[in-house]
């Protein structure tokens, strides 16, 4: 219902935010050539005359920033949150948003420049475009909220709603109905199965009466929709109230508290014909999780072409400067604790992991994660390796063959899996990757707990967005050798 309103309007919202960067362009052109008639600036390419035909010419000769400012505008709007929870948001957190997304819009409108070579496309014009398009992307978020206030404060669209339930969950639904009454959701009553509840205040509101007596209510007040939000112990008793709000085509939905989940999400699918129910500790949509995946392959490919000198000459050393094999093998647990082999520089003598054991006593780490500052068992020319994140190269193999993503929590040791407390387990319920927040935060200086803490967080909090500011700090770490050790 809410997520139904929130999707029209986010639509909408869109196709104004469309029209206000078209607009913004209009006003941008006719502003500079004004500028540089009044200034006696340099005259603009492309920049006949002060009008419409001086417009359309100017139009066709910029026809690539015509027809990429709106696409990147729009997306880098949806990447900031601007069409979600469009009449709950804060109105100077939207306009951050606008910014934020002006910001990045213009820089990416550069590269566009840059690479399509249009030397003379003007910098005063595109600063202009920018501000303008922030103006009145501005303007039309005001005129928005007044518009839509206006039309609910009148009684227009507004969705009576009819509660069945009086329980905490019931009262919780109806203050969060009541936190969204700028989306026109007005609730006209409750309905409670339990003796003596009849005409008893919950939340401010009077109880009706009982199941049975919903037809009733339904003749007597304007009611657009029931919900019923009761335990799971009502199951086999609301049958006939559905099946009567069915007969007068009022539509019905129901929050049932089948099960006290913390973290999971509920989405309602089906299979075959089949309905289902899921609890998704992760939800990302389909087309997120393939960019990802494109975003892994392409940038795994690039980088090995950028690193193959790093990577030629790495190969050489390693082999020169100590025995063993270049490449150290390692199995890892991957995702829901999939079993596969990682790949890195040796930075480690020949049969390292056999002294393992005689040196967990020096361990630096709490829980099962074994780290010590100054291993022993690294090679001078592993040191560096490791200080630089080189050894972590050949691990793009992985990101290439799917057993790991750019980005996503380091990859356990089985061994240390097994030790997991069971919370901690989650953090296998989403693809390991190269880089994370731990890595951008410290690495080895964070300890065990709280680099659990991180990773779920990253799982609960995930983006394609997060994904691209923690490859940026990654840069920044990589190059530094902030917490590498």
């Amino acid at each position: 219902m809410v997520k139904e309103k929130e999707a029209f309007l986010a639509n909408a919202t869109k196709v104004i935010h469309a029209l206000c960067i078209f607009v913004a362009f209009i006003y941008s052109y006719f502003i500079t050539v004004y500028l540089r008639e009044v200034y006696d600036l340099p005259a603009m390419a492309y920049a006949g005359s002060l009008n419409f035909a001086g417009l359309s010419h100017f139009t066709q000769k910029n026809a690539v920033i015509v027809a990429s400012s709106i696409p990147l505008w729009l997306t880098f709007l949806s990447l900031q949150g601007a069409y979600k929870d469009i009449r709950t948001k804060n109105g100077w957190l939207e306009f951050g948003i606008i910014l934020k997304s002006g910001a990045l819009a213009t820089i990416a409108l550069g590269s566009f420049i840059f690479i399509f070579k249009l030397t003379l496309t003007s910098r005063l014009f595109i600063a202009t475009y920018s501000l303008m398009s922030v103006m009145l992307l501005t303007v039309a978020r005001l005129f928005l909220d007044r518009f839509f206030d206006g039309i609910h404060a009148k009684g227009y669209n507004q969705v009576n709603i009819l509660i069945v339930g009086t329980g905490k969950r019931a009262q919780d639904f109806i203050k969060v109905v009541k936190e969204h009454a700028n989306w026109g959701l007005r609730i006209v009553g409750l309905i409670d199965d339990e003796h003596g509840m009849y005409g008893k205040d919950i939340e401010g509101l009077r109880v009706l009466g009982r199941l049975q007596d919903i037809p009733f209510v339904l003749h007597r007040i304007v009611v657009d929709r029931v919900i019923f939000v009761v335990p799971r112990l009502w199951l086999n008793r609301i049958d006939e109230a559905i099946l009567a709000c069915e007969r007068e085509g009022i539509n019905t939905s129901i929050s049932m508290d089948l099960y006290n989940l913390r973290i999971a999400k509920v989405r309602q699918t089906d299979f075959s014909g089949f309905p289902l129910l899921e609890f998704e500790t992760f939800s990302a949509k389909q087309w997120q999780l393939f960019l990802k995946r494109a975003v892994d392959i392409i940038l795994s490919l690039v980088l090995a072409i950028v690193f193959a000198p790093i990577i030629l000459l790495t190969t050489l050393t390693v082999k020169a400067t100590s025995k063993g094999p270049i490449l150290f093998k390692q199995v890892r647990s991957g995702l829901n604790g999939r079993k596969f082999t990682l790949y890195k520089f040796r930075t480690m003598i020949e049969g390292a992991e056999m002294r393992r054991r005689e040196l967990e006593k020096m361990n630096e780490m709490e829980g099962p994660v074994f780290k010590i500052k100054k291993d022993p068992r690294i090679t001078p020319v592993g040191r560096i390796l490791r200080r630089l994140s080189i050894d972590e190269i050949p691990q793009l193999i992985n990101v290439l063959k799917g057993d790991m993503s750019i980005v996503g929590p380091r990859p356990p040791l089985p061994v240390e899996v097994d030790l997991y407390k069971m919370w901690q387990r989650r953090r296998l319920s989403l693809k390991p990757g190269l880089t994370c927040i731990w890595q951008v935060s410290g690495r080895n200086k964070i300890q065990f707990e709280k680099w659990m803490e991180m990773d779920l967080k990253y799982i609960d909090e995930w983006s394609l967005w997060l994904d691209f500011k923690i490859l940026f700090k990654t840069v920044f770490v990589v190059l530094f050798g902030y917490g590498a050790s």
